[in-house]
């Protein structure tokens, strides 16, 4: 084979079932490019999902190759992606993908957890219509977020599937550096078969943390299992709030030409997997005990109050106020807040500049999860909301907060970043832009679910870290939402939930 040509493409998108729909705007604000603009964005910092710069890297480590850049699009996690706009997608990478020809892999880094307005399979259907394009004898290499929902008929139309491995996601690039091994591997002539088992098992995202716990134990006695035959063990927890058929935790194996070694292991990290089941209950601290927290962080320790219901990267929007709303009338002193989603207050406080006084109203148009707050505030600070990340899952990328201003509320003195885009507060910078020094805040509340883990915590180790119970539309309380597509019974929702092995588990 003379120097291999390797199409790249891929759609990152968390899609919340209980979300406004995703559309165009979303994707054009965060990424959106094509053709060989990708290859010159992925040997720079850039936009891009850590995954492309991450594959580009290895596969020029490992030898000569030519890029065949597709698509690759991404934005906020939200509601699933408008069908017309899914359509779009596939046809823009249908006929790039057609005018490539002929290829000889193709490397799909998506999210995993998209879902479209009229396709709740939008993974599958991307990865079945790649490989009709190309054909069966054509390696196809998917890498995914651990927070994926796999579908059975994705992983029959590629060659393998690597998942994430850390949560906070600090492992794109090794993943991608992963799936490249594999192209590699699979251009020299290896086959790859793969076993796939789905679990009734819908864990609330907060006990998915991969530094301990009982998703930590998981993928570490996986990884025990890699080796010989083994390529790749990928356990994905979920995203349950995709509310889908395919939603629960699934195991994907991968190996080389060994079915029955692959079914095994997979046999055997599910069994694991079942049996620890009830270790996926998280009890989350209450507002009110929140709030004493904040106040006794002055003589105790600095202390994270995680806002895990309004996460935006899980679909929250990033605007409800019950801490806010909370902490304000406490009047504790050293509280900060980011980033809250507020287009219209960023805009009101760019127009009163630094050191402006002006009646700060936060969500004026109200939803049932957003209501009306307002409080005097002074501008502290503006900016254009784009940075450089340094630590945890942004360090190295450019983020985009939009316009953005970090606000003082008089009478509480508590300071607020507001932000016009939906983004979650993983990235120290995202406070220091503004002004703030993150070693003198006594209490910092984050709009986040647990990526923030890996960006403070040179501030704040696990034990000064508490998750709040309030409302949002990714709340860890799984019982808060109405479910209408999810496979019943699972667990945690249905304590009577039961896992029926699959018919091959007999003689494994």
């Amino acid at each position: 084979m003379g120097t291999p040509r390797i199409a790249i493409l891929g759609i990152h998108l968390e899609a919340n079932a209980f979300a406004p729909v995703t559309v165009e705007a979303d994707f054009r604000q965060q990424c959106w490019e094509e053709g060989e603009a990708i290859t010159a964005l992925a040997r720079v910092v850039s936009h891009l999902p850590s995954e492309v710069p991450g594959f580009y890297a290895r596969m020029d480590e490992t030898g000569p190759w030519t890029p065949v850049p597709i698509l690759v699009a991404g934005a906020p996690p939200g509601g699933p992606i408008a069908q017309d706009l899914f359509h779009e997608f596939l046809d823009r990478i249908r006929a790039g993908l057609a005018a490539a020809l002929p290829l000889d892999a193709v490397y799909i880094p998506s999210h995993g957890a998209s879902s479209a307005t009229g396709d709740e399979d939008s993974e599958g259907t991307l990865v079945t219509m790649v490989r009709r394009i190309v054909g069966p004898a054509v390696p196809i290499v998917v890498s995914h977020d651990l927070h994926c929902n796999v579908s059975e008929r994705m992983v029959d139309a590629c060659d393998a599937l690597v998942v994430y491995r850390t949560n906070p996601h600090v492992d794109q690039r090794e993943r991608a550096a992963e799936s490249a091994d594999l192209v590699r591997e699979l251009l020299a002539g290896t086959r790859m078969v793969r076993a796939f088992i789905r679990l009734p098992l819908t864990p609330p995202s907060v006990t998915l943390l991969t530094a301990a716990g009982p998703y930590a134990d998981l993928i570490d006695y996986g990884q025990t299992l890699v080796g010989g035959a083994i390529a790749n063990v990928s356990i994905a927890g979920g995203f349950v709030f995709g509310d889908m058929p395919k939603c629960g935790l699934t195991i994907t194996v991968t190996a080389r030409g060994d079915l029955t070694a692959a079914r095994r292991v997979a046999l055997a990290i599910a069994r694991r997997g079942w049996a620890d089941r009830e270790r996926y209950r998280r009890v989350l601290m209450s507002v009110e005990r929140g709030v004493e927290v904040a106040r006794a962080a002055a003589a105790s320790g600095s202390v994270i109050l995680a806002d895990t219901a309004d996460n935006p990267g899980g679909g929250g929007r990033g605007n409800t106020a019950w801490l806010l709303e909370a902490l304000h009338k406490a009047a504790i002193p050293g509280v900060v807040l980011g980033v809250f989603v507020d287009p219209a207050l960023a805009q009101d406080a760019h127009s009163a500049g630094v050191g402006g006084r002006f009646r700060a109203v936060f969500n004026r148009e109200e939803s049932a999860f957003s209501h009306r707050m307002e409080a005097d505030a002074v501008v502290e600070a503006v900016s254009d909301g784009v940075g450089i990340g340094r630590r945890g899952v942004s360090a190295g990328r450019r983020f985009n907060l939009g316009p953005s201003a970090l606000l003082r509320l008089e009478g509480s003195g508590l300071r607020v970043v507001v932000g016009s885009l939906r983004r979650q507060l993983a990235e120290p910078m995202m406070l220091e832009m503004h002004g703030i020094d993150i070693g003198a805040v006594t209490c910092l509340v984050v709009k986040s679910r647990g990526h923030f883990r890996a960006g403070f915590d040179e501030f704040f180790p696990d034990d000064r870290i508490h998750e709040i119970d309030a409302p949002g539309l990714t709340s860890p309380i799984l019982d808060n939402f109405t479910w209408k597509r999810l496979p019943r019974p699972v667990f945690p929702l249905d304590v009577g939930a039961e896992w029926k092995e699959p018919d091959w588990a007999v003689g494994v």
